[in-house]
């Protein structure tokens, strides 16, 4: 249980220390990203980002087992 709240909080740390190189990339504007505005209310869904994401998490964890 330790180790999983310590990667969970290192995971963390990491995200806001490289949130504002994330945001100059554009990662959360990408095709594929689905954002629908009316009115009073706006859904965002980051369908491409989360995938690119998921490939770059997958990539570290083979790399360091």
């Amino acid at each position: 249980m330790q180790k999983i709240l310590i990667i969970f909080g290192v995971t963390l740390l990491l995200a806001g220390l490289f949130y504002p190189l994330i945001v100059k990339i554009g990662l959360g504007n990408l095709p594929g990203d689905l954002r629908i505005e009316r009115d009073n209310f706006t859904i965002y869904l980051p369908v491409t980002t989360c995938v690119v994401i998921s490939i770059f998490i997958s990539l570290i964890i083979r790399f360091f087992k």
